[in-house]
């Protein structure tokens, strides 16, 4: 075989490589990136079928709860021109604050009512927030957390020019509790933030997808993450690497709480124990054993309670 001919196969080889990871780079960015009306996180993420019907036992009568109630319905516009809902629970008689709510991937606000009711119990208005491209806000992609992050700060400043500066809670699942955390960073950040706390958040988009393409796929994060990288920069205008929580913790002044469940194999357990290692501000952490992911509340709901009121005490 001549140089010239095993330098074509090796070419068409590599030519052929690249065009397999192009191919999965634009089924990945469809599947993920664009707005997605439907509950696309696999349920057994979270737990078996029958721990899930244990887990319903707590959720649905909450969720019904908290739909029943005179919520207030809020919108926002973000800072590239959306419009973003979300719906008020207010507490019973004089609140101690805001709690402002953010739900995960594919998911829409009252999917976090079950805490929902726990902090208007304590006393708290909750803004349950429907994320950019989810529920009704509007949206073509989604932000996951990079985006959000603006929009979650946009929330707070509409919460403290419609209720004065009230002290305000930053909660969030999944997706969510990237956002949050990632808002925390925020040099934007109102002063009246005095908490935050994170539900299973990843370290970055590029982590917990480069994370999932190894475990389902058996396939490395290079070349289909750059190119599906590329691809999210130039449609949804905005890349996996562009900011992270492990940024965020590293310039947040405010206390944060780091909630993790232990079984979580969706976004790994080791995210929130980088995190948790990375921040600089006042926190605390807590790891729910048997818990799955986005599941920590349903699994203990004494104990995350307990954890949270206990933080809440120290900082507020």
């Amino acid at each position: 075989m001549g140089i010239g001919t095993a330098a074509g196969i090796i070419l068409g080889i590599a030519a052929a490589g690249t065009g397999v990871s192009a191919y999965a780079a634009v089924k990945l960015f469809n599947k993920v990136i664009p707005r997605q009306d439907q509950l696309r996180v696999d349920m057994d993420e979270m737990a078996d079928a029958a721990t899930w019907e244990e887990y319903k036992k707590m959720i649905a009568p909450r969720s019904e709860w908290v739909r029943s109630q005179p919520l207030e319905h809020i919108t926002v516009k973000s800072k590239d021109g959306l419009t973003l809902h979300a719906d008020m629970l207010y507490a019973e008689g004089e609140s101690k604050g805001i709690v402002v709510s953010h739900h995960g991937y594919t998911s829409m606000n009252f999917a976090n009512s079950a805490i929902a009711v726990f902090f208007n119990k304590l006393g708290y208005d909750v803004l349950l927030v429907d994320n950019r491209a989810h529920g009704k806000s509007e949206g073509q992609f989604v932000g996951f957390g990079i985006l959000d992050r603006h929009d979650c700060i946009e929330w707070i400043k509409l919460m403290n020019e419609k209720y004065g500066k009230k002290d305000i809670i930053l909660y969030g699942v999944s997706m969510g509790a990237s956002t949050v955390v990632m808002a925390a960073g925020s040099s934007e950040l109102p002063d009246n933030v005095k908490a935050v706390i994170s539900d299973c958040a990843f370290t970055s988009p590029y982590d917990v997808f480069a994370h999932i393409m190894k475990r389902d796929y058996h396939m490395a994060e290079f070349p289909v993450m750059n190119i599906n990288d590329a691809i999210c920069r130039k449609k949804a205008g905005y890349g996996f690497k562009d900011y992270s929580t492990l940024e965020a913790v590293k310039t947040s002044k405010t206390p944060i709480l780091f909630i993790h469940g232990e079984k979580d194999d969706f976004v790994p357990t080791w995210m929130t124990e980088k995190n948790f290692e990375a921040c600089t501000a006042p926190k605390d952490k807590l790891i729910v054993g048997n818990a799955g992911h986005g599941a920590s509340y349903y699994e203990n709901s004494e104990l995350y309670e307990s954890k949270i009121k206990e933080f809440l005490g120290k900082y507020l």
